[in-house]
């Protein structure tokens, strides 16, 4: 496509979004009054698909249970902590090309995490209201926004007569937050592409490479006794600390290989985060027992079983430092989530298409840097054999926070940026 004609697309292509942005604007307001928590998306799910049957596209809709629980829980990637998956449906929409050209999945999740204290929040949590151009509400960053500029991006193609060669596979999943089975089961039901875009909030930063991620649980032992002769027992809190002092030295060593220019600007690129810790039972006891459960990063290309196997080492090498761990050996158990880390290479013809088109819309060039978390794309990358890259409206630095909001005109420059791709990758029909 020359210049010329990727100008006048771009132009048909605003003016097509500022037509339709009121209701746009609507369909997202009702979307995130939609409280999509863990468990409560079918309401959300629903209106999504059908949307698309409106537009046309050959909607599936399937709840992971039965048969698609069976093979989702046979394979080694699946986690969650649900066991039953009922009320919470999938949603794929295919826009079927002409054959001939580069198909493109556009993925994108609808459970939110809860929203927390009510008190923390200005607006109402899920109340969808639009304050100085900005529209307010749990999801609304991470990640409804971000679908909403996938859907637009599809729909202003649609109704601007256009046709193109490779089939547009829209994912609508769940279970995102939880891990990815949402989107295993998408891959295990047989959806793949020759690339995908998944638009988590990046204050529209290109994200080629993201890391992983891993919870984990460490049981600490001590020796109880009376608080008062504390000396003749062993308090599993003090040594807690040695553990933690071994974990933070685990962290800067493997933050100390990271060469990845990507990296840069991250303080610390693949973080090992202490979430909880419990122990004791009694003031008056010494606690024999410190339970603490934290999250491992892993570097784009690190493959998780090496990750765990650094982390195994890490708490053996304690016996060199306190003699009790000879005979009280750190417990380390891997459970609850756990996001594929993946990367795309930076030759990529679909990162050079975002990178060309990027400046038309935005103004500037575009930044290139790696996602400080995981997201659905490491699975899609590494199971689906569909490079995934990273890129969508909202503010990371509230994704998950008390007053969650999205500028609403990133939204629509997103979705422009996203029309133009999908020509570029997918060719236009003759």
């Amino acid at each position: 496509m020359s210049v010329s004609q990727t100008l006048t697309w771009q132009e048909r292509i605003r003016e097509q979004l500022q037509k339709g942005r009121a209701g746009a604007i609507g369909l997202l307001q009702e979307w995130v009054r939609e409280a999509s928590v863990q468990g409560q998306e079918a309401g959300i799910q629903q209106k999504i698909a059908n949307h698309l049957v409106e537009m046309g596209l050959e909607v599936d809709v399937w709840e992971m249970t039965g048969d698609e629980l069976e093979k989702l829980e046979k394979h080694a990637y699946f986690v969650s902590p649900r066991t039953e998956f009922s009320g919470s449906p999938n949603v794929v929409g295919v826009w079927k090309g002409t054959g001939g050209g580069r198909s493109l999945i556009l993925n994108g999740h609808v459970d939110v995490v809860p929203e927390g204290e009510r008190k923390q929040w200005t607006q109402e949590p899920f109340s969808g209201e639009i304050v100085d151009g900005k529209l307010y509400g749990r999801g609304v960053t991470d990640m409804k926004g971000g679908n909403l500029a996938s859907l637009l991006a599809i729909q202003t193609l649609q109704q601007l007569g256009v046709r193109l060669k490779g089939d547009v596979i829209f994912q609508s999943v769940v279970e995102e937050e939880s891990g990815g089975a949402g989107t295993l089961s998408t891959i295990l039901r047989g959806y793949k592409a020759d690339a995908a875009l998944i638009p988590e909030p990046t204050n529209l930063k290109i994200f080629p490479k993201q890391q992983g991620s891993m919870w984990f649980r460490l049981f600490i032992r001590g020796r109880s006794a009376h608080g008062g002769t504390r000396y003749e027992g062993v308090s599993a809190i003090e040594k807690s600390m040695t553990v933690i002092r071994q974990i933070q030295r685990l962290e800067q060593e493997r933050n100390q290989r990271m060469s990845d220019p990507l990296y840069a600007k991250l303080p610390i690129p693949i973080p090992i985060n202490l979430g909880v810790i419990q122990g004791g039972k009694w003031p008056s006891s010494v606690s024999d027992l410190v339970t603490m459960e934290g999250r491992m990063g892993v570097a784009p290309g690190e493959e998780m079983e090496m990750a765990k196997i650094e982390m195994q080492a890490a708490l053996q090498k304690l016996t060199e430092e306190d003699e009790w761990f000879v005979d009280h050996p750190v417990e380390l158990e891997w459970y609850g989530a756990r996001w594929v880390p993946g990367e795309v290479a930076m030759d990529h013809p679909l990162l050079a298409r975002l990178q060309e088109l990027y400046p038309s819309v935005f103004g500037e060039a575009a930044i290139i840097e790696a996602s400080p978390w995981g997201t659905d794309g490491g699975l899609l990358t590494k199971l689906a054999d569909t490079p995934s890259i990273i890129i969508g409206p909202g503010v990371t630095q509230v994704a998950h926070y008390p007053d969650e909001y999205i500028v609403l005109d990133d939204i629509f420059a997103c979705a422009e940026l996203f029309a133009l791709t999908l020509i570029e990758w997918c060719e236009l029909a003759d």
